[in-house]
C-alpha cells in the first residue's frame, strides 16, 4: 500500500465520525471519498502554510502556535480579522478571529465531535453514553481494541506509532564498520580534494614521445 492510500484510509474514520456527529446516518462511497479528499487537501494546505511561516519566522520547521494561527488566517478560518498593516496602524493585535474560532470549536454544535475525539471529561459527556475517565482519542482506543496483546509497541516505527530507535548498520568485510564511518570518510575525502599527480607522464605517453615519427 502506498503512503497516499494509507493516509487516505486513516482519514476515513475521522470523516465518518464527523458525519455521524453532524447527524448523518449513512453516505455513499463516492460522497465519502470526495469529503476525504477535500479534508486531505485542506489539511495539506494548512500544513504547508504553517511550514512556510515557520521557515520565514525562525528558519526551521519547528511549528509554534503563531505559525499555526497565521496558517489558519491564510486559509480564511479566522474571521473577522484585520491585516497586519491595519493592526500596525491601529497599534494593537486583532483577536476577534481567534476568539470566534475558539468559541466556535467549544460550542454545543461540536460537543459530539469532542466526545468522540476524547476531549471532554466524563462528567461533561452526553447522557446515556459511557466514556472512560481517562481522555483517549478514538484512534488510540481503536488500536487497543484490535491489538489482542495490549502492547502498543507493535506499532512502533509505523505511521500509527512512534518513531523507532535508530540502530547502527554494520558493514561486513572491510575496515569500515558503520555507515556513519563511511560517510565521514567520504566527506573528508571530498573536502581534501583529489590527490595531486606526480607530474610524470605515463609509460605509454613516454614511449610515444621517444619514438620516431616514422614508427608512430
Amino acid at each position: 500500500m502506498s503512503s497516499h492510500a494509507l493516509y487516505t484510509s486513516l482519514l476515513r474514520p475521522p470523516v465518518l465520525h464527523i458525519l455521524r456527529a453532524a447527524g448523518f446516518h449513512a453516505t455513499k462511497p463516492a460522497v465519502l471519498d470526495t469529503l476525504v479528499d477535500l479534508a486531505a487537501r485542506y489539511i495539506t494546505l494548512l500544513a504547508s502554510r504553517a511550514a512556510a511561516h515557520a521557515q520565514e519566522s525562525h528558519n526551521d520547521h519547528g511549528l509554534t502556535i503563531t505559525d499555526v494561527r497565521m496558517a489558519l488566517q491564510d486559509v480564511g478560518a479566522l474571521w473577522p480579522q484585520k491585516s497586519a498593516m491595519e493592526e500596525h496602524i491601529m497599534g494593537g493585535e486583532d483577536l476577534r478571529g481567534v476568539e470566534a474560532f475558539v468559541e466556535w470549536m467549544k460550542g454545543d454544535e461540536h460537543r459530539e465531535i469532542r466526545r468522540i475525539a476524547g476531549l471532554i471529561d466524563s462528567e461533561a459527556a452526553v447522557p446515556g453514553v459511557d466514556i472512560p475517565t481517562e481522555k483517549e482519542d478514538f484512534l488510540t482506543a481503536l488500536k487497543k481494541k484490535h491489538n489482542k496483546t495490549g502492547e502498543i509497541s507493535r506499532f512502533q516505527g509505523t505511521a500509527l506509532g512512534t518513531d523507532a530507535d535508530d540502530k547502527p548498520i554494520r558493514i561486513e568485510g572491510g575496515p569500515i564498520e558503520t555507515i556513519q564511518d563511511w560517510s565521514a570518510r567520504i566527506t573528508k575525502s571530498s573536502q581534501e580534494g583529489p590527490t595531486p599527480s606526480s607530474g610524470r607522464p605515463s609509460s605509454v605517453l613516454t614511449s610515444a614521445m621517444s619514438s620516431p615519427l616514422s614508427d608512430i
